[in-house]
């Protein structure tokens, strides 16, 4: 009798039945399921991508492949239980299980905030101090940040290992405001809103500096037509020797400017590694009649063709990089929100659970978009990736192919 009445209480604490969310389960578990197919597919995709292709293995990718690696580990491990639980609407393996779940769940979001701080970072520094950036991403910090991140994560997740229980408004094993409530709360705040605005700031300074860079070689084009608009006087015939050096130090700061330039679009951007911008800058010269304007040349003195090409190409080009790196913050900074704040807000603000249950359900659903989008807004962006992707996706397609020939042919 004891036991019967203690295994009817551990089923009553593991249970989310509700009547209200009897109906909602399926569009849960609907959404579940594609969760775990396309982040499975493209976390798995993206890091055999960087195995295979030579030209993916940089430093941002590895820091990239870290990020797929953690959202790979949650949507193969962690996210068919959190199905399963919505399916009947109960948590089914016992309270060690539901431990351990949530345990790794902390883990894998804190790895990913963690590792999305680390990109941002890494490529501020990479724009705007890049001595600095050599010294901290280089081999071996690059390793012990790696390391650092998962340690991070699981020291402070670690602690609350008697505060995992199964919390029946989200219908998931995680820790509630009863359990460990001055360092959970804490905890939460420092990894998703601290990390939250760490990843934020640095986008928009990364911005700001794509800004000025695109600002300073407007001035300057404005400066040299006016210049070239006024008549030469032989009373400074005397000076040409000054006004040739100061020329040649403006042109030099445009060229430094435009490189700035060029590497921050391509880190923001993603559409070209570090060690393949010269490599294709080279290949699209020799492509295209008018010469890349992000090109480099070591020569101080650029044929007036290519200057008068480079300056219209720049000019036509501003607005749509410009454009270009606002939306890739913004995607990133709004994807992020979208994701988490909405959970964090309904999990500390509803004190005394006014909310319907299936607000919260859908809140904690919309943190499982994070493993999907990831890799849409860190790798699909990336053309190489791209490439690479197809590449996979045209091997894993032959046998289906060459069965389908051999079928047609009988």
């Amino acid at each position: 009798m004891m036991m019967n009445h203690t295994n009817q209480t551990e089923d009553y604490l593991l249970s989310c039945y509700s009547p209200s969310v009897v109906g909602y389960r399926y569009f849960a578990v609907l959404c579940g399921c594609a969760v775990t197919i396309i982040g499975t597919v493209g976390n798995l995709m993206t890091i055999l991508a960087f195995v295979i292709n030579p030209h993916l293995r940089t430093r941002f990718n590895v820091l990239i492949v870290n990020l797929a690696l953690a959202d790979l580990l949650y949507c193969t491990i962690l996210q068919p239980g959190l199905v399963d639980s919505y399916l009947h609407l109960r948590w089914r393996t016992g309270q060690l299980c539901c431990r351990i779940l949530g345990l790794l769940l902390l883990l894998f979001n804190s790895v990913s905030i963690i590792t999305l701080c680390l990109i941002a970072g890494g490529r501020y520094l990479m724009v705007a101090k890049r001595a600095v950036f050599d010294r901290v991403f280089s081999d071996l910090g690059l390793s012990l940040l790696i390391i650092s991140a998962w340690a991070l994560g699981l020291a402070s997740s670690g602690p609350l290992w008697h505060g995992y229980v199964f919390e029946p408004k989200f219908c998931v094993c995680t820790i509630t405001r009863t359990t460990y409530h001055p360092y959970s709360i804490i905890l939460l705040l420092f990894y998703f809103f601290v990390g939250l605005g760490c990843v934020g700031t640095f986008y928009l300074l990364i911005y700001r500096h794509v800004r000025i860079a695109s600002q300073g070689l407007l001035r300057y084009r404005f400066t040299r037509r006016s210049s070239r608009k006024k008549p030469a006087s032989s009373a400074q015939d005397t000076n040409d020797s000054g006004v040739e050096s100061s020329m040649a130090n403006t042109c030099s700061c445009e060229m430094s400017s435009q490189a700035e330039l060029a590497q921050t679009i391509d880190e923001i951007n993603c559409e070209k590694s570090p060690q393949s911008t010269h490599s294709s800058a080279k290949a699209e010269s020799a492509t295209k009649s008018p010469p890349d304007i992000f090109t480099t040349s070591p020569s101080p003195t650029p044929a007036p063709t290519n200057a008068a090409s480079s300056s219209h190409c720049t000019a036509k080009g501003d607005d749509k990089e410009m454009k270009h790196v606002t939306r890739m913050c913004l995607a990133v900074f709004l994807g992020f929100v979208f994701c988490f704040v909405p959970f964090l807000l309904i999990h500390i603000a509803d004190e005394h659970d006014r909310a319907p249950q299936v607000l919260y359900m859908f809140f904690g659903n919309l943190t499982w978009l994070n493993s999907c989008i990831n890799p849409v807004l860190y790798a699909v962006m990336n053309r190489q990736f791209r490439q690479a992707y197809h590449v996979l996706l045209t091997r894993a397609a032959a046998p289906f192919t060459c069965l389908w020939t051999w079928w047609s042919s009988l």
